[in-house]
């Protein structure tokens, strides 16, 4: 008796606990879910993809939203990070000229320093990455801007294909 006892204890003592842990999931709610009048107000955010097709020199040239302005850029891997002419900075509100030219870099045209700044949002049609860093340079030093690195390596994945260069986040 004594056995069969103990060999009824040891397979039934996991239900109390299997019943305790569903109780204690049922009263905290299940993790990650939420009621359905919660869930209508933050909409869900799937993938977003983009493709551009190269233009006739092989470079692949957008307009991008850079802190909620449209603005003409050239996608370049080569960059480190978004380089932004002087002008563009200007256009998007960075207001260029009470900021510190103090980040030497090399461009094709030589040498010059450029100031750091953080952008709010980066857009591509609908891939977006929230602050960006980013490099403002000097007036006359570049002509329009480069998206660089500090987006790319913030995306899901960019790669080029057959002319295409998808962008996914």
């Amino acid at each position: 008796m004594f056995t069969a006892a103990r060999h009824a204890f040891h397979r039934y003592r996991i239900v109390p606990s299997l019943v305790l842990a569903i109780l204690l999931t049922a009263g905290a709610g299940l993790p990650g879910l939420v009621p359905l009048s919660q869930s209508q107000d933050t909409p869900l955010q799937l993938m977003a993809m983009t493709e551009l097709k190269a233009v006739n020199n092989g470079h692949f040239v957008t307009s991008a939203d850079i802190n909620n302005r449209a603005v003409q850029v050239l996608v370049d891997t080569g960059a480190s990070f978004v380089a932004l002419s002087f002008e563009d900075a200007e256009k998007v509100g960075l207001k260029p000229k009470n900021l510190t030219f103090d980040v030497p870099v090399s461009t094709a045209n030589g040498l010059a320093k450029a100031a750091r700044v953080m952008l709010r949002e980066v857009e591509i049609d609908n891939v977006s990455v929230d602050d960006v860093q980013g490099l403002v340079m000097p007036k006359g030093a570049m002509r329009g801007t480069l998206l660089g690195m500090s987006f790319l390596s913030r995306l899901k994945s960019f790669s080029v294909e057959d002319g295409h260069l998808i962008l996914k986040n």
